[in-house]
Formats: C-alpha cells, sequence, structure tokens
C-alpha cells in the first residue's frame, strides 16, 4: 500500500486543476483568437478538430503502452507535449503548419477535459487507496476538474485585460496567454514528475507487458459498459455548452454576458455534485446514484424547451445540471472496481475514447437536427438518449455490485 496515498492524490489533484484551468480557458479563446488572425469558420473547425484528433490518439497509445513504459513517465510526456499547442498559437504559423501543431500539443477547444492524461489519472487513483475510499477520491478528483475549468473560463478575458491594462495590441494579448498556458504545461509536468512509484502497477515493481491482457469474463463487461458509455455520450454530443448557450441565445435573445453567469453557474453545480455522488453512493450504492440522479435529470433537460420563459427554462436547466455530473465519479469507479488494477488503464483509455467518439459524432447530428428538424431537437433527442441509457444500464448492471457493495454473509 502507498505510503504517503494524500501527496500522490494531492499531486494528481492539483495537476489536473491546472490542465482544467488551461482547458477552459481554451474553450473560450481558442476560437475567437483564430478567427481574428483571420481563419475562415470552416479552417477553424478544422484546426479544433485536429487538436481533438491527436487527443484521440494519445488516448489510444496511453492505453496501450502506458504500464509498459510507466504512468508516471506518461502522464509527465503528455504534460511537455501539451505546451507544444500554446507555442503554437502564440507564433501563429501558416495554416498547415499551425495544423499539425494543434495535433501534436492535442490542443482542446471543448472546453472540458477529456484528455489522454485525465483518462490516465482514472486508471491510477483507484490504487492508491482502498475500495472504500475509491469513489471518493475520484469525486474530489472531479471537484478539482470542474472548479478548474469554471475559473478558467473566467479567465478568458485575460487578452482583453492585457490589452487595457498593459497597452499591448491585441493579438501580443492573446500571444502572452498562450505563452502562459504552455507555462501551466509544463508545471504540470513538473508536479507528475514528484509522483511516487505507487501510482504504477505492483506499487512500480514491474511494468507489464505491452500487450493488454484483459480477463474473459472481464472483456465481456467492458465491451457493454462501451457500448452503453458511447449511447450517453452521444446523448451528450447534443448538449455541448456551445450548443446549449446557442439555443438559449436564438430562442430567448439572451446576451453573451449573461448566459457566461449562467454557465459558471452550472460549472459549479457540477463541482459540487461530485461530492454528493460519493455520499450517495456510499449509502446506495454506485448503479443506482448513477441511474437514479441521471434519469431525472434527463427528464429535467427534455422540459426545458416548454419552459414559457428564459427563467423557467434556467431554473429547469440548472436544476438538470446539479444532478447530470453524479454519475461521473461514480461511473468512473464502477468501471475501477469491475477489473483488476493491471486492467484498468486499458479500461479507462477504452471507455474514454468511445465517449469522446461519440460526443463528436452526437454534436456534427445535433447541428443538422437544429438546422433541418427543429431547432429544440437536441434537447429532446439527446436527453431521450440519455433516458434510454439509463433504463439499459439499470437492466444490465443493477446486480453487479463493486466489491464494497458486496456483503459477505455471516458465519454460525
Amino acid at each position: 500500500m502507498n505510503p504517503h496515498p494524500k501527496r500522490d492524490l494531492g499531486l494528481i489533484n492539483t495537476a489536473g486543476f491546472l490542465r482544467s484551468f488551461g482547458v477552459g480557458l481554451m474553450g473560450v479563446v481558442l476560437g475567437i483568437y483564430l478567427y481574428r488572425i483571420g481563419l475562415s469558420s470552416l479552417f477553424i473547425g478544422f484546426v479544433i478538430a485536429a487538436g481533438l484528433t491527436g487527443s484521440a490518439l494519445a488516448t489510444i497509445l496511453m492505453s496501450l503502452s502506458a504500464d509498459r513504459i510507466g504512468r508516471k513517465h506518461l502522464l509527465v510526456g503528455l504534460s511537455l507535449i501539451g505546451a507544444v499547442g500554446g507555442i503554437a498559437l502564440a507564433t501563429a504559423p501558416g495554416l498547415p503548419v499551425l495544423a499539425i501543431l494543434a495535433f501534436v500539443g492535442m490542443l482542446n477547444g471543448t472546453g472540458t477535459d477529456r484528455s489522454a492524461a485525465y483518462a490516465l489519472d482514472q486508471a491510477v487513483i483507484p490504487g492508491l487507496a482502498t475500495d472504500a475510499r475509491r469513489t471518493w477520491n475520484l469525486a474530489l478528483y472531479n471537484l478539482f476538474l470542474d472548479g478548474g475549468g469554471s475559473l478558467g473560463a473566467l479567465a478568458a478575458g485575460l487578452p482583453l485585460l492585457l490589452q487595457s491594462r498593459q497597452a499591448l495590441p491585441l493579438l501580443s494579448s492573446y500571444r502572452v496567454v498562450f505563452l502562459g498556458y504552455s507555462g501551466l504545461c509544463l508545471t504540470v509536468a513538473a508536479l507528475y514528475l514528484l509522483l511516487s512509484p505507487a501510482v504504477e502497477i505492483a506499487n512500480g515493481s514491474t511494468l507489464v507487458p505491452f500487450r493488454a491482457r484483459i480477463a474473459p469474463e472481464n472483456k465481456a463487461i467492458l465491451a457493454k459498459l462501451t457500448a452503453l458509455f458511447s449511447l450517453d455520450a452521444f446523448g451528450g454530443g447534443f448538449l455541448t455548452d456551445a450548443l446549449v448557450a446557442y439555443w438559449f441565445f436564438r430562442r430567448f435573445g439572451i446576451a453573451e454576458h449573461d448566459l457566461g453567469l449562467v454557465f459558471f453557474a452550472v460549472h459549479v453545480l457540477n463541482a459540487c455534485s461530485h461530492l454528493g455522488a460519493a455520499w450517495l453512493a456510499r449509502h446506495f450504492g454506485l448503479v443506482n446514484t448513477m441511474v437514479f440522479t441521471h434519469f431525472p435529470s434527463s427528464l429535467f433537460l427534455m422540459a426545458v424547451p416548454f419552459a414559457p420563459s428564459f427563467k423557467w427554462a434556467v431554473f429547469l436547466f440548472l436544476c438538470r445540471e446539479a444532478l447530470v455530473e453524479m454519475d461521473v465519479p461514480t461511473r468512473q469507479s464502477y468501471v475501477a472496481s469491475l477489473v483488476g488494477p493491471s486492467e484498468r488503464t486499458f479500461a479507462t483509455g477504452v471507455t474514454n475514447l468511445a465517449r469522446n467518439v461519440f460526443w463528436a459524432v452526437g454534436s456534427g447530428v445535433a447541428g443538422a437536427m437544429m438546422q433541418d428538424i427543429t431547432f429544440s431537437a437536441p434537447l429532446l433527442v439527446g436527453g431521450g438518449a440519455k433516458v434510454t441509457y439509463d433504463l439499459l444500464l439499470y437492466r444490465s448492471f443493477r446486480r453487479l455490485k463493486p466489491p464494497e457493495e458486496v456483503t459477505t454473509p455471516s458465519v454460525h
């Protein structure tokens, strides 16, 4: 057992907070900056897609090789490579080079941290404490991530602040911010460098072979979970912050500043809900917490298009956001509980990769449905997909308990 679990967990949580701060910042300023340097909407999308493709490829490589080359080494390497993205934006090369560097640097323009490092953190954290603490530790980790993302989004005003306070040209102000983002990546790498050998498989004594070895019974469980998570992520792709903000803007004519406050409140509720999820899971179980918080959140969402006013729509939306993230630490904990310690890297990599792919697919379909079917289609279809996911998950896994929920019969 790790003699200093709090130290390693503290380092991972701090690194996740700083990385998510950078992702939250990029989610707001990246597209605007690319527009300001003269890129069209098509090429802005191309650069963002290049970064997400790089992140997806990194997640695949992480799943297959992290336990062979070492989790700590890979976390440090991913953070160092991430600094390339900020440097690329600061130097503003021509489009082909910028897209290549965005791919290499895994630039994330979604505003949500779903990186290879994020997936690897989920494999490391369960091994740093007992099963009884696993869900709580993952809840704290997600609390730090959402907190960092919220503050990063608020920091999107830094370029304008630098322009007014330091009398810098606007593009120069953006480039200072991007260099700061690269510095943030280097700081994260330095934090990961301080991790103990306990983050590795078998407490660092040996590294597992390159080939991922998954027990046959766990393969079937992992495949079913991955399929269900893909359905959930497909529904989530209809409900990205950008699309929902656009819906509020078009439906009620709400200005960007007011929407910014709404989504700051959203992220605060998301962050707080992780701690509530850990408490509920201890008393009612992981699967029950996942389903019976997620299901009503989808119903709240599907009611939003029928709200008679902006205030009612926001109220229903915030009710949804207070519940919807409760399945995040519980889902991560449940996956970790069903596979062996040496299988966790592969399991978290595969499930996160599937979620990212179907999230992207859902986002693309949502835009077409808004244009060609009905403007509120994403809220209704996305919510419906998530309701279906909840019902299928409960039907398939309600009897499969994690170790901490299995009671041993008394011997008389």
